[in-house]
């Protein structure tokens, strides 16, 4: 059934895009899903690299984005769903999308594939009765057998591991699709990167999202190869690493024969030691990694939480936080009074930040070896739990801990499986300066706002635990451009238009911060829908800072299908309805936007989710740029 249902998915994908009705980035997964419930996992499983899912509120395009151009400088095969379908119909069509390309590129031209020694060829050419180490008849002379799985190791070719085995997949992932996606697939990695309030219908209150991924946390979703990168400036991420499952999915057995584990010399190198699953051997049996990250420029910060901050309450006890540094929404320097759970010390953080308008950032990004957490302890001394003002952690990963072979992991080696290093991760770290702070790097970045640089934080988090060296990392994030609908650029009528998507209060709010530090008058077109995609309840919308824009407004354009409580909502705040004109009619309220930006001007658009695509579905219509989803 398997080709056959994906015959009729793919069928589906571009039926829809023949006909104008949308870009087939999520109908053939969701077709293919119904066709066959376990298409997921089937087709996750030709990624040699495994896959890595990316879960926020804010910034899941923009970090994906960044985080596969860091994979692609690094020379390996990247599936992503870059068109930002993250549910487990997206994901399922981006994987869809590669088998079939991969398959298309295998049947055809293998003469030529196997001349340069790419392939075997057919079995009627092998060499008969010659047969490699796992039995099977070698390859032609042309490239034999052995030296074709010699150009497949380490030495060959070590900046393409992924490539060699089935790519890397780069998945943004909706907040509340990520639990049953790791379920079907289990990641290699995951990167949660923040929790605001969004879409309460759907959602509900921030606590359930945070209740769902704690549960992801504990759960065997995650294996011991899965490494989870947290935002430590986020008190609802920040304790999910002290609730990881770190029980091992094989259990250790003993070679017959083998002395039992209390008579063993745990410090002996030539003692034996038990086997273990080949992919349990690879990874070694320690404990998956937590990866925290972070912003430590007290430049940054805002003088106090928004009254919209959404997190202000202790997850452990639940009194009220304090902060030492605010930066985006309640993210910052955060810690309990009344408990001593704090904000944990970040392995990678940006140490400075330096904000440049709507295009340009650049972050000092330094910090400690992402790998410090495998052993059961950091280099610098801490822990990647929970810190507590008395020196203990809330994970207590460094605690003597017995293992089923009777010994204990306190040094690293008692009772570990030998690990191949190259295999390690590289780290920003990896050169660590004489207090353990780790190397810094310059990283540029042709983003704007704070919330970006926690974005481009996060990539470079992930990226150097999925071993990509740091100058590799500064080139990759180097020539990205901004995804579609934050901050994208769009030449109109000779005007440029600026597209910032605002979903939310924060993501508004944040859009605002970086409009105010643009010059001369601001030209807006606020764009508000109600539909599915956005959440029913447009309330939200009376969290928005808009007030500090009044002074800087020009024109004012407000359309959408809740134009009229924009209206409302802009009254209320102070701004006279005189300034601000109101137009039903998304195509009229462009219309009417362009006309009152000067010749040569900017126009600064602000939609939700939807009234992005409407927006863009306009501009495609009239020549201005091209369909979302041949985004790469």
């Amino acid at each position: 059934m398997g080709r056959l249902a994906e015959l009729i998915a793919a069928s589906a994908g571009a039926l829809s895009r023949a006909t104008g009705r949308g870009g087939g980035t999520s109908l053939p997964g969701m077709v293919l899903n119904r066709l066959e419930p376990g298409a997921l996992a089937r087709l996750g499983g030709g990624l040699g690299g495994g896959a890595v899912y990316i879960s926020a509120t804010n910034g899941k395009t923009t970090t994906a984005r960044l985080l596969s151009a860091c994979l692609r400088a690094d020379g390996r095969v990247v599936t992503a769903n870059a068109a930002g379908a993250n549910l487990a119909s997206g994901v399922t069509a981006a994987l869809l999308a590669r088998e079939r390309s991969k398959r298309t590129q295998r049947d055809s031209g293998w003469t030529g594939r196997w001349r340069r020694g790419r392939t075997s060829g057919p079995s009627w050419l092998r060499r008969r009765g010659a047969a490699n180490d796992h039995g099977h008849p070698e390859s032609p002379r042309t490239t034999s057998g052995r030296a074709h799985r010699a150009s497949r190791g380490t030495g060959a070719d070590p900046g393409r591991p992924e490539s060699r085995c089935g790519g890397i997949g780069v998945f943004e992932v909706d907040e509340a699709a990520l639990a049953p996606i790791a379920g079907a697939l289990q990641p290699r990695a995951v990167l949660l990167m923040n929790l605001f309030r969004d879409q309460l219908d759907r959602y509900g209150e921030l606590e359930t999202i945070a209740e769902r991924w704690g549960e992801l946390a504990r759960s065997r979703s995650l294996g011991p190869a899965t490494t989870l990168v947290l935002n430590a400036d986020d008190p609802a991420l920040a304790r999910l690493g002290s609730l990881r499952n770190t029980e091992p999915m094989f259990q250790p057995y003993w070679p017959k024969g083998a002395p039992e584990a209390a008579e063993m010399d745990p410090l002996d190198p030539t003692a034996r030691r038990p086997f273990l699953p080949p992919a349990l051997e690879r990874i070694g049996a320690n404990p998956p990694n937590v990866v925290l990250f972070g912003i430590d420029d007290p430049a940054v910060g805002r003088p106090d939480l928004p009254h919209a901050a959404d997190t202000v309450r202790c997850g452990n006890c639940g009194n009220p936080l304090s902060h030492d540094l605010v930066t985006v929404g309640h993210l910052g320097h955060w810690r309990c009074e009344s408990c001593g759970l704090q904000r944990p010390r970040p392995h990678i953080s940006a140490r400075r930040v330096q904000l440049d308008g709507l295009d340009r950032l650049t972050l000092t990004i330094g910090g400690l070896d992402p790998t410090n957490g495998t052993d059961g302890t950091d280099r610098a001394g801490g822990t990647s739990g929970i810190d507590r003002p008395d020196g203990t952690s809330g994970t207590d990963r460094a605690d003597r801990t017995d293992r089923t072979d009777g010994t204990d992991g306190t040094d690293g080696t008692d009772g570990a499986v030998e690990v191949d290093e190259s295999a390690r991760p590289h780290a920003i770290g990896e050169a660590l300066d004489a207090n353990g702070a780790g190397i810094e790097i310059e990283v540029t970045a042709a983003l704007g706002g704070l919330h970006n640089a926690y974005n481009v934080t996060a990539a470079v988090a992930a990226a150097a635990a999925l071993g990509v060296p740091p100058e590799t990392i500064r080139a990759g994030i180097a020539g990205v451009q901004a995804a579609f609908g934050r901050a994208e650029q769009v030449s109109l009528e000779g005007r440029t238009l600026r597209l910032l998507l605002a979903k939310n209060p924060t993501g508004a709010n944040e859009n605002i911060r970086c409009l105010l530090d643009e010059p001369g008058p601001l030209n807006l077109l606020v764009v508000l829908n109600d539909r599915t995609a956005d959440g029913r309840d447009p309330s939200w919308i009376w969290d928005v800072d808009y007030e500090p824009l009044w002074d800087r407004a020009g024109s004012v354009t407000l359309a959408g299908d809740r134009c009229w409580e924009l209206a409302l909502r802009f009254s209320y705040g102070g701004l006279d309805p005189a300034r601000f004109e109101v137009r039903e009619s998304l195509p009229e309220a462009l219309d009417h936007a362009v006309a009152a930006t000067p010749t040569g001007g900017v126009l600064y658009a602000l939609p939700t989710y939807t009234a992005l695509l409407d927006l863009r579905a306009e501009l495609v219509g009239r020549g201005a740029t091209h369909d979302f989803w041949h985004e790469s």
